[in-house]
C-alpha cells in the first residue's frame, strides 16, 4: 500500500556532509534547526487548548489522561505523566503514560513492539479506560501501528482521542478527534525524530499537562501549591511560598507547611 501523505520526518536533511563539519559547525546547525520548533508549535495552539479544555471537563467527572507511544514518543509521554504527582500533588493514576513494549522499553528498545496493532488496547484495558478518559497518541511519523491500533479501539469505545504527530495528513492525524500536526521540517540528521520532532512533542506535552493542572485548580497565582514535599528543596520552596502569601517568617512558615502537608492546605487553613 502506497502512503498518500508526505512523510516530512523522513525527508533528507537540509544539511549534507555532516561528517565533514567541525564540532562547532555541527552544534550551530543543530541550534539553527531547533530555532524553528517554537514557531511550528505556535501554529497548533488552538488544538492544544481544545485538548486541555476537553480533558478538564472529563477530569471533573473522574476522568484521566492517557498517553501512548513507541520509542522516543512513548518515553516523552511517560516523562510528562511521571512529573504530575510531584509537581501538582495528583495521584499517579490520573495521568498515565504507556509505551510499546512495556516499561522495559523505557531504557532499551523492544524489537517490533511498535508493530502490534492490538497491544495498546490491551495495555489500556488494564487501567479500565472508559468514556470519561482522554487518549493522546504520540507518533512523529503518524504511522506507528501500536498507536494507531490504540486510537482506533478507543474511538470505537466512545473515548475522546487526540494525536501529536510531525507529519501533517498522516494516518494518526486523520484518525483522531483532535489532531496536533507540528511540522518542524526535516531533521538535521535525516530521519532522527528524537531531535526536532521529539522536542516539539515535549513542548506540546508540557502545555497540555501544565494548562490542564491550572484549569482544574492545582495552581494558585503562579505557584505549585499542591507539590509533594518529597525533598529539602521542595520543602524550602513551599516554605517561601507560604512566607510570601501569609507574611510569616521562615521558621513559622516551615512549621505550618509541615503541619498541613501542602502549601494550599496551609494557606487555606490560615488565610
Amino acid at each position: 500500500m502506497v502512503e498518500k501523505h508526505i512523510k516530512i520526518t523522513e525527508e533528507p536533511s537540509n544539511y549534507d556532509g555532516l561528517d565533514e563539519m567541525n564540532t562547532l559547525e555541527i552544534v550551530a546547525n543543530i541550534n539553527n534547526e531547533d530555532k524553528k520548533i517554537a514557531d511550528a508549535v505556535e501554529l497548533v495552539l488552538p488544538q492544544v487548548a481544545k485538548i486541555v479544555d476537553e480533558t478538564a471537563k472529563r477530569f471533573e467527572k473522574g476522568g484521566r489522561l492517557f498517553y501512548i507511544g513507541a520509542g522516543t514518543s512513548g518515553r516523552l509521554g511517560i516523562l510528562d505523566a511521571s512529573e504530575i504527582p510531584p509537581t501538582f500533588g495528583m495521584p499517579y493514576d490520573n495521568v498515565i503514560g504507556l509505551i510499546a513494549g512495556g516499561d522495559q522499553a523505557i531504557r532499551k528498545a523492544v524489537e517490533f513492539a511498535e508493530d502490534d496493532t492490538e497491544q495498546a488496547w490491551k495495555d489500556l484495558k488494564e487501567y479500565n479506560i472508559n468514556e470519561n478518559d482522554v487518549l493522546v497518541g504520540i507518533a512523529a511519523s503518524g504511522t506507528t501501528p501500536y498507536v494507531l491500533g490504540g486510537i482506533a479501539d478507543a474511538r470505537a469505545n466512545g473515548i475522546l482521542t487526540a494525536g501529536i504527530t510531525n507529519n501533517p495528513g498522516s494516518p494518526l492525524a486523520t484518525s483522531v478527534d483532535i489532531p496536533i500536526e507540528v511540522n518542524v521540517g526535516p531533521e538535521f540528521l535525516t530521519g532522527s525524530t528524537r531531535m526536532k520532532s521529539g522536542t516539539s512533542q515535549k513542548l506540546v506535552l508540557n502545555m497540555i499537562s501544565t494548562a490542564l493542572m491550572i484549569r482544574i485548580g492545582r495552581v494558585k497565582g503562579n505557584k505549585m501549591v499542591n507539590m509533594q514535599l518529597s525533598n529539602t528543596k521542595l520543602v524550602d520552596r513551599g516554605t517561601r511560598y507560604i512566607m510570601e502569601e501569609l507574611g510569616l517568617n521562615y521558621d513559622e512558615a516551615e512549621k505550618v507547611l509541615k503541619k498541613y502537608g501542602s502549601v494550599k492546605l496551609a494557606i487555606d487553613a490560615l488565610k
